[in-house]
């Protein structure tokens, strides 16, 4: 592939994810009040990371028992209602430190 056709395509990808980004806030000029569609906003960044999560966790390179630990982790904090970030970053923990427990007592 050639830079020209390289920049071709780089600029058609970043045009579509602006419109999918851009077009909701064109159209939608007041406040959503209508609670289905409220509470279907509100889950999506959580349906995202449950998406992205757990094919990695279990199709991933690392151990199984960091992927189930973390995703438990995960489950836990997300039901003592913290937050996403919190909810994320600790789970990510919980891998990381079961994976490198385990490297070291199987080594």
């Amino acid at each position: 592939m050639d830079n020209k056709e390289f920049f071709i395509y780089l600029l058609l990808m970043a045009g579509s994810t602006y419109l999918i980004r851009a077009v909701p806030f064109a159209l939608i000029k007041r406040k959503i009040k209508n609670p289905f569609i409220n509470s279907f906003l509100y889950y999506i960044p959580f349906t995202v990371l449950t998406v992205m999560t757990i094919p990695a966790a279990f199709y991933g390179d690392y151990s199984t028992l960091g992927a189930a630990l973390g995703i438990v982790t995960a489950i836990i904090l997300a039901f003592k209602n913290y937050s996403l970030t919190v909810a994320a970053l600790a789970s990510s923990l919980v891998v990381f430190i079961t994976d490198l427990i385990l490297k070291y007592l199987i080594k």
